[in-house]
């Protein structure tokens, strides 16, 4: 069975295929010829999965799942969201995401927040959702060389270091995406391998 993931990371999909069974062979867009943009202009992370991974299914009717991440943060009323990726604008710059963050709470006591991911899966043209969530807490400076986008800033509960400061392997262990991975590795290994 092929299985198509909404995306151009080799490394995010190869991440994926050491999880799941082997008779799923996953394909990234690059492997299938989309080479078009795919929308993701709903205000809601699992809205944005779900129309990604249903603008693959529709184009090539083969069973496919996308993600989206945010970053949710409570004195904040769940904000920057889905949004996190463009928070301070259009160009995604990471630096400017995390100084908006900075200067939005540089008052604020309540630092609460997590990272969340939602993977939508349609196979078989079901549509199924897997969320993957970490607890945490903005700190008031960044930390780290490691990561991308918010990790120099977000400390996940229970931890000493950032995720920017966390080695990869040690992140992958333990954030939203490898959360939401598993859940969707398991239920791949289950509807492969049915007792």
């Amino acid at each position: 069975m092929e299985l198509i993931f909404a995306t151009n990371n080799r490394n995010k999909a190869e991440e994926i295929q050491h999880l799941i069974p082997q008779s799923i062979r996953v394909l990234t867009l690059e492997d299938v010829g989309l080479t078009e943009d795919i929308p993701e202009d709903q205000d809601t992370l699992e809205g944005n999965a779900s129309q990604k991974s249903r603008f693959v299914y529709d184009r090539f009717y083969k069973s496919c799942f996308a993600d989206d991440t945010g970053l949710e943060i409570d004195a904040l009323e769940g904000r920057p969201g889905v949004f996190s990726a463009r928070y301070a604008g259009e160009d995604k710059d990471p630096q400017a995401n995390m100084d908006k963050v900075m200067e939005k709470l540089k008052d604020e006591d309540n630092r609460r927040a997590r990272f969340r991911t939602v993977i939508s899966l349609i196979l078989e043209g079901r549509e199924l959702f897997f969320e993957g969530v970490v607890e945490g807490h903005i700190l008031r400076e960044k930390r780290g060389e490691e990561g991308f986008g918010y990790d120099p800033i977000f400390l996940p509960e229970g931890s000493s270091l950032s995720f920017a400061q966390m080695p990869m392997n040690m992140k992958n262990r333990i954030s939203h995406r490898s959360r939401a991975i598993k859940k969707l590795a398991n239920y791949l290994n289950q509807y492969s391998n049915p007792s």
